[in-house]
């Protein structure tokens, strides 16, 4: 297990990216997969604690992180949704057809609001998702009996609880 949380930074974001890729086109484009990233918060708030003790720099540590998970999200919804961006200029474009649901009644609407859905809000979506599963991570560490579960170095010892 330590194996795991001491992987190399950049060797990490390339898994995620792998992971998070499988998991977009398991939803064929919808990141509907991807919004359960509980666990990727659990495995931040992880491996952050093991570094650093301070609980500023760890909340700063799992802030950026769950940002640059967003962001690669953010990134591959923008090249699979972007394109069709051109087809809100086009008159004789058929929004009616386009295989996305019709929620607002209407097919232009619809499709804006698919697009800023697909675009804006599933990465927003994961980035809070990626920080509850981090702060329930931290929640659950700052118990002491809980450290010594897990074993960390600073926990404390069975008479000092």
């Amino acid at each position: 297990m330590s194996r795991i949380f001491s992987m190399r930074t950049s060797k990490g974001v390339a898994l995620y990216g792998l992971l998070d890729v499988r998991c977009v086109g398991a939803g064929m484009g919808v990141p509907i997969i991807a919004f359960f990233w509980a666990p990727v918060g659990w495995y931040l708030a992880m491996r952050i604690t093991r570094r650093f003790f301070d609980l500023q720099s760890v909340l700063r540590r799992v802030m950026a992180g769950a940002a640059l998970t967003s962001a690669l999200t953010g990134v591959g919804m923008l090249l699979i949704w972007g394109p069709t961006l051109t087809k809100l200029f086009d008159p004789a474009a058929d929004l009616a057809n386009f295989g996305i649901p019709l929620i607002l009644y209407e097919p232009r609407a619809s499709f804006i609001g698919w697009l800023v859905l697909m675009i804006v809000i599933s990465p927003f979506l994961q980035f809070l998702m990626t920080l509850l599963g981090a702060h329930l991570t931290l929640a659950w560490l700052k118990n002491p009996l809980s450290r010594m579960i897990i074993g960390f170095p600073f926990a404390p010892k069975v008479g000092e609880v």
